[in-house]
This record gives C-alpha cells, sequence and structure tokens, in this order.
C-alpha cells in the first residue's frame, strides 16, 4: 500500500482546503504507482494533462464523462493501486438504479462509507431525528447502495433495522409496458410488509419513497400507527409535491420530523434536506463538498445557469477510492446559492429529464 496524501484522509470536521485537496486527489489517481487501471488507460486519450491542468473544480469540466463506461468495466479497475493487492474493506459493488439501460457500477469503500455516514449523521442531528430509535425501511437492497450505507447508519444510531425490499427495476418494466394495475399491485404489497412490523415492533423513524407513503396513508389503521409510533418520516425520492408535503407536516402527522432524502450512485452517497426550511419553500440538497459536487448547467450552451433558474445537474465524485468527474445526470433541478465555504451549487425541485441516452426514463415506485 502506497502513502497518500494526509488532505486525503482527513477526519469528518475538517474541512480541506479544495483547490489543494482536488490537486491532491488527482496526483493520486493519475500517478502511475497509485492510480487505478481505468483511468491510467484513459490518461494518455485525455487531450489534456490532468496533473498539471487540473487546478480548481472548474477544471473538472476538462474531463469527459466517463460514467457510460462504468457498464462494462472489471469493478477491479476501478480500485486505485495505491491501496496494494488487497484493498482495504469493500463495502460492496453497487449498480446506478437502471432507469437507462444497463446499469453502471461503483465500488464503495468502508473508508468513505464512514465519512459519508459521519455527515448523514449530523444532518439527521440537524433536523432532529432522534437516535435509539428502530427504523422500518422501504428501499432497495442488492445491487443497490441505499440498503447498505443505511443499514450501517442505523446501527451506528443505536437502532436496528426492519427492512422491505424494494425492487424499482421491476416496477419500471411493469410500467414501461403499460400494466399500472400491476404496478399499483406491487405498491400494495409493500405497504401490506410494511404493516406488521408497525404493528409488532417499536418503529421510531419511517423511511420510504413517496408513492409508497402516500399508499400508506389510505389506510387507517397504518396512519394511527405511525401517529402513535414514529417520530420521523424519512422520504426519498423526487415526487413529493409541495402541498402534498404541507399535508403531512400539519394534518396527517403533525407530531413527526418530516424529511426528505437525495441520493446518487456516482456520487457514492446521500444527502438530507437543508433543515430548517419552510412549506412554501423546494427541499434544497446541499452536496458534501468537496467530496460529493453539483453544477447546474444549460446542457447546450455548457455554462451555469442563473440562481433559481432549472438547468442539468452535472455531479462530481472526488475521494481517495473513486474519482469521477463531469457526470451528466438524467435529472434537471433548480440552481440555487451554497452554503459559505461549499464548492458547487445547491439544488432543489430536481425531476427527472423525459429522455437520457436515448431511453424513455421511468421513475415507478419513486
Amino acid at each position: 500500500m502506497s502513502a497518500a496524501d494526509p488532505i486525503l484522509e482527513l477526519p469528518y470536521g475538517v474541512s480541506p482546503d479544495p483547490d489543494a485537496f482536488l490537486q491532491a486527489a488527482v496526483r493520486w489517481h493519475f500517478s502511475e504507482e497509485t492510480g487505478s487501471r481505468f483511468w491510467l488507460e484513459r490518461a494518455d486519450r485525455l487531450e489534456f494533462d490532468p496533473l498539471t491542468d487540473i487546478r480548481t473544480f472548474d477544471d473538472l469540466k476538462l474531463f469527459p464523462n466517463v460514467a457510460n463506461e462504468l457498464r462494462d468495466v472489471r469493478a477491479e479497475d476501478l480500485i486505485p493501486h495505491g491501496y496494494g493487492p488487497r484493498p482495504p474493506q469493500v463495502v460492496g459493488v453497487f449498480d446506478s438504479g437502471g432507469t437507462t439501460g444497463a446499469p453502471k457500477r461503483v465500488v464503495m469503500l468502508q473508508e468513505w462509507l464512514d465519512l459519508l455516514l459521519a455527515h448523514s449523521n449530523a444532518q439527521l442531528d440537524a433536523h432532529g431525528v432522534p437516535r435509539d430509535v428502530n427504523w422500518l425501511l422501504a428501499i432497495p437492497s442488492g445491487p443497490h447502495m441505499v440498503g447498505a450505507s443505511f443499514q450501517q447508519l442505523v446501527s451506528g444510531r443505536g437502532g436496528f433495522s426492519f427492512c422491505v425490499d424494494v425492487d424499482p427495476r421491476w416496477v419500471k418494466k411493469i410500467i414501461a409496458r403499460g400494466d399500472r394495475t400491476e404496478a399499483d399491485l406491487y405498491t400494495e404489497h409493500l405497504v401490506d410488509q410494511l404493516q406488521h412490523p408497525l404493528r409488532s415492533q417499536d418503529i421510531g423513524v419511517l423511511m420510504l419513497t413517496p408513492p409508497v407513503l402516500e399508499r400508506l396513508c389510505r389506510r387507517d389503521e397504518l396512519v394511527d400507527l405511525v401517529r402513535k409510533k414514529v417520530k420521523a418520516i424519512m422520504w426519498v425520492g423526487t415526487q413529493l409535491d409541495p402541498d402534498t408535503r404541507h399535508l403531512y407536516r400539519t394534518e396527517l402527522f403533525p407530531d413527526a420530523v418530516l424529511c426528505s432524502g437525495f441520493g446518487n450512485t456516482m456520487t457514492l452517497g446521500h444527502v438530507s434536506e437543508r433543515p430548517g426550511l419552510t412549506d412554501d419553500e423546494p427541499c434544497v440538497y446541499d452536496p458534501f463538498s468537496p467530496y460529493m459536487t453539483y453544477n447546474v448547467i444549460d446542457l447546450e450552451a455548457r455554462r451555469p445557469v442563473e440562481y433559481g433558474e432549472r438547468g442539468r445537474v452535472v455531479m462530481h465524485y472526488v475521494g481517495k477510492s473513486l474519482f469521477l468527474p463531469n457526470n451528466v445526470e438524467r435529472d434537471t433541478a433548480l440552481r440555487i446559492r451554497p452554503l459559505p465555504g461549499q464548492v458547487g451549487d445547491s439544488v432543489a425541485d430536481i425531476a427527472p429529464v423525459r429522455e437520457f441516452d436515448d431511453e424513455k426514463v421511468i421513475e415507478g415506485v419513486y
């Protein structure tokens, strides 16, 4: 194992200088001794020299979008050689949602997940989500990172995870063939599985998608159980309008914390919405920079849109274990002013495009 620049291994709470951090990461990923096979094989094909030309985060736009190459690359080729022949604990090889074509794959190491979960815990604490309670989660497992990461998060917060597995790809396949009835039956099937743990267990936090939460609210018994037991509801997805959010907060679940999360495989993680927002404000998501950063751009002009305007979301992940810059996502969002000291933009009112990579986008159970 090769020694990395200490700036790449700072503990949570210590914020690196963004440009120094980026330059150290580029040296790690593009040096013969430490870089991954994936990037070393592509370095000569780049129209610039990363070691000399990448100085600031704005320079990341020089990179081509290589995300589609993650559909077929060997997982082993993504791990930097600097970790040696046996990399430290691998949490898993995780897929993107597969909304458009074959899924893309990334490798997550425990050292990054530890940092990410420290940030997640700080955000949940800021929202008032309680510790030492059990969570009931209706989320994907299997090839998706959300299951593995949140089960570790819940354990670290002192609770048990009661999980209902969601298969978003199956729902999207059903909808693609026009069978809305079967898709509705699948959502009912998920709610059926939530019912028993809500009845029999001490559940303090409920995590699910807006369509599943909406379907749960059609059952009076489950609404009463959530009111009685659940202290916080975390929804993940992009389909909760402000009026419905206000209804949940003020009428259906007035005593519970209601907050949302936004995750993306290509940035190896998730963030919670900015604390302190009113019901009149859209959910704003601040990236965990400088590791995860967002830019909201006019895709044709390749320039940032004005604050408050909608544009295409471009994401970057920069870390010791993975380097994935300039990934054009299938989402659009409003560009929001960043927090002080943050790299890149914040985003709000996230919505998928209709088509991406010549494939129709289907959200399904999200």
